[in-house]
């Protein structure tokens, strides 16, 4: 048997997490978080480019309408953002203007903080909203998983979970992994840890092979072959970053929206069958000033833009109560106000996810109670 060192450091992750479980949903349905680090500016995400307002705030940053993918007459795509307008169009996507955590402060690693721990303020709660949500839900021998170097904070719990993140680094050689294998063939814990590692690798597939960096649509089928098997995970945490553009943002937003719907045709690809049984929340932190900054960018908002994306999903909407962006209607006169708690959409997304009750799922996931009122049905019966 052979396995790439890629593969094996993708391994090595699985033994410094014993005792994994998987969480097996009865409905089994996929759920997938992609959070976006660094305040993604919803903006120029989802396009308010009837309003005049948007064009005088933005100046060159505006996206020119005739460019941008329409969906209505009030909102339009980016223009990367070209396979999530299909699946929009295919009523497998849902998009959610103006809405944010209960977070209002501007600090990254506060907004990421409650964003992940569902808590009301920064480090008030000491474990993620995802790892709560594990302990409800039946375990029958699967996994969650992130796929990252390390598990990140909406994932990090009582319950465990794992992470697996391929490296980039060339293959390691058989005799190696021989070795290995030969040192832990005696000792029943790390024998049985190293299996499951190995089987990681191998839900991994092609995709785990080492020899450069991946591309976005290649995580996503790489996270697919995870959870496309009838013995995978059922709920997987993506972490994006490089959300944070304060200068330059016209090219950098377009190579960053590109990213992620390509990493969404990734999965949709990859999943195959399983499509159809599969949520995925994309949110940020919080959202983008809605006046353009002196260096091409914006600066840290409030308002944001949230998706659901999927097969399960009851798409082809906009949810929006647009609070307009003229400056009388702004947050602290600088800030996109928002009109939707992001709360309400985590509690109705697993919720229907996983056939539980929101009135009891609510106070797991929010210890401080939900905020925001509860949103109409979300995914498809």
């Amino acid at each position: 048997m052979s396995m790439d060192r890629r593969g094996f450091l993708g391994a090595a992750a699985l033994l410094a997490a014993p005792g994994v479980l998987f969480a097996q949903a009865v409905t089994e349905r996929r759920f997938i978080f992609i959070i976006q680090r660094g305040a993604a500016d919803g903006l120029n995400t989802l396009i308010p480019y009837a309003e005049p307002a948007y064009a005088r705030a933005r100046g060159a940053l505006a996206i020119d309408p005739g460019t941008a993918l329409k969906l209505d007459g009030t909102f339009a795509l980016h223009p990367s953002l070209a396979n999530i307008r299909k699946l929009y169009s295919a009523g497998q996507a849902s998009l959610f203007h103006a809405i944010a955590s209960p977070y209002r402060d501007r600090s990254h690693f506060d907004g990421q903080n409650v964003l992940e721990t569902g808590g009301s303020a920064p480090y008030q709660v000491t474990d993620g909203w995802m790892n709560r949500l594990l302990s409800v839900l039946p375990r029958t021998g699967k996994e969650a998983i992130a796929f990252s170097p390390a598990i990140p904070m909406a994932l990090r719990g009582a319950v465990e979970v794992t992470s697996y993140a391929p490296s980039a680094l060339p293959q390691a050689n058989e005799d190696l992994m021989i070795r290995v294998e030969q040192l832990y063939a005696q000792d029943s814990q790390l024998h049985a840890l190293w299996s499951s590692a190995l089987e990681a690798r191998e839900m991994a597939g092609s995709m785990g092979s080492g020899g450069g960096r991946q591309d976005a649509a290649a995580l996503g089928r790489m996270a697919a072959g995870f959870l496309g098997r009838s013995d995978g995970p059922r709920i997987a945490m993506i972490e994006t970053s490089g959300w944070d553009t304060h200068s330059g943002q016209n090219a950098r937003l377009a190579a960053q929206l590109k990213n992620l719907d390509n990493l969404l045709a990734g999965l949709h690809e990859g999943l195959g069958a399983a499509w159809d049984k599969t949520v995925i929340l994309v949110a940020t932190e919080f959202g983008r000033t809605v006046a353009a900054n002196g260096t091409g960018g914006t600066d840290h908002g409030t308002g944001a833009v949230a998706m659901l994306v999927g097969g399960a999903v009851q798409g082809g909407r906009i949810v929006a109560d647009w609070p307009g962006l003229e400056n009388a209607n702004l947050l602290d006169g600088r800030d996109l106000k928002p009109t939707l708690a992001l709360d309400a959409l985590v509690i109705a997304a697993c919720a229907e996810s996983f056939a539980l009750e929101p009135e009891r799922l609510s106070p797991v996931l929010f210890p401080g109670g939900g905020r925001g009122k509860p949103l109409p049905r979300q995914l498809r019966s």
